[in-house]
């Protein structure tokens, strides 16, 4: 995989399906008054669903499409006829997805098992059609809902590898190349800083029973927690990980000593996250195939002294110790896996369509224009969006609903005047006291 081919932090911009307006319609009906009402309800709108897919390994898609607008519901119809509901709309992510809402920061899920779902948009519910607005008093009513706008939210997709193994220290110490010799993996292998751009992953196979996944992090130096080298981008990876293998290059080749590029690496982790030092932790001490045995037993004593952590000795160029390292990772995932959640997903229990209550009690703000005066608020907003008041009962019901809060009191009260021509949302009306 090229550095250009993996993405692992996207924004991106979701919207669930508008509902469907419910239907003005009548039956033809001997003796009913323009046949009697029966204008169907509108469709809800599609939801937008992210699902986690253990088939992908990167972002990459997301980085042409930034847009995701589920379908509306369709429109009511007469003979009681509901709408057609959207399609809900289910976007794949990997295995190791974590969502926020952009705007709050707020981690809305943590996609870490194959099949997982969350719903980040819901759809508006439909609107009601007439033949739910029949009373003893209007038998024959032209009113119906408009349906509820979806939710729209822009997200933050970051992808944290799952992986039960983390490979972590400097770049040249032999990461790319102990990958190789463990695993399925050909990462790309050569003697020059940061070779690794993105992070390798490879399975280590004990037997045809058993095996783990492990991972090649990118090289860090002094400073990556802040962002240095290849910073921060990747010590996210490391969290996922069960279990971490710090690599040193024993035999120094780099011409630095390998007791301070150990303190250095462990200081970097600690000080991105407290939890990564905490975490079941091996030393592998490569290269040793460029030293006498004597010189290896000296330096892995120390190398043991310094960090109180369990080394082991490898080479990775000729395959010295590597079953004995595999083993003892297996070990090391065995008792990291017991300790997690199952990998099965949970359930997922879809949530109810978006409906906006309305209430019959509501405030609102008037304001003094050139000519006349504008009536504004959030409510009043609400109500507009759902009852289309081109038609005599919705404008009733809704000049009806003003007149209860009080309207031409308040317009009254701020020197309105017979005639003065009141604005309501691109809506003129003649005030009369």
């Amino acid at each position: 995989m090229n550095k250009e081919d993996f993405v692992d932090k996207v924004k991106i911009f979701v919207k669930g399906g508008d509902g469907g307006n419910g239907a003005v319609s009548f039956r033809r009906e001997k003796y009913v008054p323009k046949g009697g009402p029966d204008g169907g309800d509108g469709g809800d709108g599609g939801f937008v669903i992210l699902r986690a897919n253990a088939n992908l390994s990167t972002l990459l898609n997301f980085k042409y499409q930034r847009k995701f607008i589920a379908p509306s519901g369709e429109n009511g119809k007469g003979k009681k006829m509901a709408g057609k509901n959207g399609e809900d709309l289910i976007i794949d992510v990997p295995v190791g997805t974590v969502v926020r809402d952009a705007e709050t920061g707020e981690i809305l899920a943590d996609l870490d098992k194959d099949g997982m779902m969350v719903c980040v948009a819901r759809g508006g519910k439909g609107g009601r059609g007439n033949v739910h607005f029949a009373n003893s008093v209007l038998r024959a009513p032209m009113i119906a809902e408009n349906g509820d706008e979806g939710e729209s939210r822009w997200l933050e997709l970051e992808l944290k590898l799952l992986a039960d193994v983390g490979l972590v220290g400097f770049p040249n110490v032999g990461k790319s190349s102990l990958i190789a010799a463990m695993s399925n993996a050909k990462p790309k292998i050569a003697p020059y800083p940061f070779t690794t751009l993105v992070p390798n992953l490879g399975v280590v196979k004990i037997d045809e029973l058993n095996e783990f996944v492990l991972a090649d992090i990118p090289g860090l130096i002094e400073g990556a927690h802040k962002g240095l080298g290849l910073g921060n981008l990747f010590l996210r990876h490391i969290e996922r990980c069960g279990v971490l293998a710090h690599v040193v290059d024993i035999a120094e080749t780099e011409g630095r000593s390998f007791l301070k590029d150990y303190d250095t690496i462990m200081d970097e982790l600690a000080k991105y996250s407290e939890e990564l030092v905490k975490k079941a932790l091996i030393v592998v001490a490569n290269k040793i195939d460029l030293l006498e045995e004597d010189e290896v037993i000296k330096r892995v004593k120390e190398l043991e002294k310094h960090s109180q952590k369990e080394v082991i000795p490898v080479s990775a160029l000729a395959r010295i110790n590597i079953d004995t390292l595999k083993r003892r990772l297996y070990q090391l995932v065995g008792e990291s896996r017991l300790a997690r959640k199952p990998k099965e997903a949970p359930p997922f229990e879809k949530p109810k369509p978006i409906r906006r209550k309305i209430e019959e009690k509501f405030d609102y703000e008037i304001r003094k224009v050139e000519d006349g005066f504008e009536v504004y608020g959030e409510a009043i907003e609400k109500w507009l969006n759902r009852y289309p008041i081109e038609n005599k009962h919705a404008m009733a019901r809704f000049l009806e609903l003003l007149e209860k809060n009080h309207l031409s009191e308040r317009l009254k009260q701020m020197g309105a005047k017979d005639g003065d021509t009141v604005y309501i949302y691109g809506y003129a009306f003649e005030y009369h006291e």
